[in-house]
């Protein structure tokens, strides 16, 4: 079997030969989790002789990999908000940039909640713990539930949240990462927000979409086109499509001063625009590459 160190430098020759370009990186994440090792000891010990059983699981992994699986369905978990985050093929897998949609609920809720609280300035009130309705948010298409969840440890008793998915398979996982986390989220199986009532509900929606055009799926990584759930990623021709169903829906169950907070694609935002024409109030949050990545619109 030869040691520790062949046997990962075999692994990542033969991802390297896949065409996968972090090989080395992946051969030792795949070993240190099939091993239960730490990297400190990885590197302290290159000779030493791997256990049997580990070697068969890095061996299958190794081989799922050279297929292009993603890691982190591979490995099952995902981090999103400094937080691990169960994912499967039934999701999408969570990206950097959708933290930036967390980011700006949380700055726009906290800032209601803030501003509720000013406008209350009762001390007697507040030390009786005054029965202030508590935020009611909505995650539309909720997939893992990373925006859903996060949002509720983040929020805690000032916000209700629910979260919506047509996948059944999808909404499994989104409610093994809320126990798992301990996070109390209402789900539900919806297309968007079909099953809510056309009435104002929510002070807040938050949506990750499919918003990739057919044209540029065909050009994404191997692993994504193969691996991670199109309907997902796949708006539609132009990738505009799944806003366009989105957009009604929402401006008819946000409260007046409601905020729709969307993720885009980095050449999706200027497209988007004039479909939020007649929203009271448009921002945009920028990704570090200053790709406008986050829209947020005012009922």
């Amino acid at each position: 079997m030869g040691t520790t160190a062949e046997l990962i430098a075999a692994a990542a020759a033969t991802l390297a030969a896949a065409g996968l370009a972090d090989s080395r990186r992946d051969a030792e994440v795949l070993w240190l989790a099939a091993s239960g090792r730490e990297r400190a000891w990885l590197y302290a010990h290159p000779e030493a002789a791997p256990e049997a059983a580990a070697a068969r699981q890095f061996h299958a992994w190794v081989a799922a990999r050279a297929r292009h699986e993603p890691l982190q369905y591979l490995l099952g978990e995902r981090d999103f908000f400094g937080r691990g985050f169960q994912v499967s093929p039934a999701v999408l897998i969570p990206r950097p940039e959708t933290e930036l949609v967390v980011s700006a609920a949380l700055e726009k809720a906290n800032a209601k909640a803030n501003a509720k609280a000013n406008a209350k300035a009762n001390a007697a009130a507040r030390a009786a713990g005054a029965n202030a309705r508590r935020l009611m948010v909505l995650d539309a298409g909720t997939g893992s539930g990373a925006i859903a969840v996060t949002l509720a440890l983040e929020l805690g008793a000032a916000a209700r949240i629910t979260a919506s998915d047509r996948s059944a398979a999808a909404l499994a996982v989104a409610a093994a990462n809320a126990r798992r986390l301990g996070a109390s989220v209402s789900l539900l199986q919806a297309d968007w927000m079909t099953a809510f009532a056309e009435r104002p509900m929510f002070d807040f929606i938050v949506s990750n979409p499919p918003y990739v055009s057919e044209e540029e799926f065909a050009h994404l990584e191997r692993q994504v086109r193969e691996h991670e759930p199109r309907g997902a990623l796949v708006s539609g021709p132009t990738g505009l499509e799944a806003y366009a169903a989105l957009l009604p829906q929402a401006r008819a169950r946000l409260r007046p001063g409601g905020w729709l907070i969307l993720e885009t694609g980095y050449r999706s935002a200027a497209a988007l625009r004039p479909l939020l024409a007649g929203w009271a109030a448009v921002e945009a949050r920028r990704d570090y590459q200053g790709w406008e990545r986050v829209l947020l619109a005012r009922r």
